[in-house]
């Protein structure tokens, strides 16, 4: 094969490779599960995996706790009680129809989204507190790292937010999803508050709860605004969400905890916040050889946040027993809404696609329609004017321009620098034929 041809065939793959590689981090399309390849066609008399549907609670499986553990992280501790079931509101809270455990719309409202894997969920008003549609919504489940939210308004609402405080190794060595808090490293309480909310950081969450008295005192603590909440399904056993002895929300629940947070101005930043620098830690004295760690950019882990138009922010979890959680809201046309996702899978399609289907449908509903209502009572009156999460503003004052995506920058370059590529090696290969001749 002459080197022309090697060279013209290298460029072209090359060029596919990168294009592809850029188009890598689109959103997926959601197709039907096959046995078979999408395009081909079952044979006569062969089985197909049957469609997907949608979890049914009609008949109230979770109506009194969640689902029965994977494992054994929810086993108590030697000498420590197994909590008892929590009790069971009647009438339920929010309204009679709440208390369904089924799908509950509006009358004449539309067919919800079928890819809904979540069995549980919710889509409210997050300034009215209108309750849109739902299932199941006090259903109980585990939150994962949604639960994050009660502990953002215990630490909001309580620490000097400019206060630094000290990694430990106790932080680092937390289980789960970790920032990257070392041993020395200095992190003012806000650095701590962006870990927590933006990257979900169990490390995080360890180093505020040290801070408020110990993870028992608290998950007491967050237990304390749950029910001043009357979010009456929600019981924490840990800080940051992993799964522990009595865990317990509801789709209910999680709505009404994410509304009470975002009458917090932080709060509603951080979860819009796409983009911040954190700091590193020291090096270890005890480890030879070891170097300082120097800081790095961390970014905020909902894809809702990047790919739907009008998000305001929200928060993520999973664990093996809770599956996959999720909290979120979105504005459009002058209406915000909240919706929420307990024990989803990452089928049919990923739970922001199933919470941005959720939304869609929420926001074409009738705006008089409701079929419950949130709590007006809690630790502080909700009120409609909820400051709307936005980008921090600049060191000068004005407002910073929306952040991409920490991988929409990669994935521009690469497909400008695709290309580019490709014309470099086809004139190295024209060179090179040239050469040989």
């Amino acid at each position: 094969m002459r080197i022309r041809e090697v060279g013209l065939r290298a460029a072209c793959f090359l060029g596919a490779a990168v294009t592809a590689t850029a188009l890598a981090g689109t959103p997926a399309v959601a197709v039907p599960a096959t046995n078979g390849p999408p395009t081909s066609a079952p044979a006569p008399g062969a089985t197909t995996t049957p469609p997907f549907t949608t979890p049914n609670t009609d008949d109230c499986p979770q109506k009194t706790q969640p689902p029965a553990p994977i494992d054994t992280s929810e086993v108590p501790a030697p000498g420590e009680p197994t909590p008892s079931r929590i009790p069971v509101p009647s009438p339920a809270i929010g309204g009679q129809r709440m208390g369904d455990c089924g799908l509950i719309t509006p009358d004449g409202a539309p067919p919800v989204p079928a890819e809904i894997s979540a069995t549980a969920w919710m889509v409210s008003d997050l300034d009215t507190g209108r309750v849109l549609a739902a299932k199941d919504p006090h259903g109980r489940y585990r939150p994962a790292s949604t639960i994050k939210v009660a502990l953002a308004i215990v630490a909001l609402r309580s620490l000097d937010l400019d206060k630094v405080v000290i990694g430990t190794q106790a932080d680092a060595d937390v289980d789960g999803t970790k920032v990257g808090i070392g041993p020395g490293g200095r992190y003012t309480n806000r650095q701590l508050m962006q870990a927590l909310i933006m990257c979900s950081g169990n490390d995080a969450a360890h180093a505020i709860a040290a801070q408020l008295g110990g993870d028992k005192a608290t998950v007491a603590k967050m237990n304390e605004v749950a029910k001043s909440l009357r979010a009456l399904d929600t019981r924490a056993a840990t800080p940051s969400g992993l799964d522990g002895p009595g865990m317990s929300t509801s789709a209910y629940d999680l709505s009404v905890l994410f509304r009470e947070a975002m009458n917090i101005p932080l709060f509603a930043e951080l979860i819009h916040t796409e983009q911040v620098d954190f700091p590193g830690f020291p090096a270890d004295p005890e480890i030879p050889g070891d170097k300082d760690h120097p800081g790095f950019p961390i970014a905020n882990d909902n894809q809702l946040l990047y790919n739907y138009e009008g998000a305001i922010g929200g928060k993520t979890g999973f664990t093996d027993d809770a599956r996959q959680t999720f909290v979120a809201a979105a504005e459009r046309d002058g209406h915000r809404l909240v919706v929420t996702l307990l024990k989803a899978d990452v089928r049919p399609i990923r739970p922001w696609e199933q919470a941005a289907r959720l939304l869609d449908y929420g926001f074409a509903l009738d705006t008089d329609g409701r079929i419950g209502k949130l709590p007006e009572t809690g630790s502080e009156a909700i009120q409609p004017s909820v400051p709307l999460a936005s980008p921090p503003p600049r060191a000068d004052g004005s407002q910073a321009e929306p952040q991409r995506s920490p991988h929409q920058g990669a994935r521009i370059a690469t497909l400008i620098g695709g290309p580019v590529l490709v014309v470099v090696l086809l004139l190295l290969a024209r060179r090179a034929f040239r050469r040989r001749r």
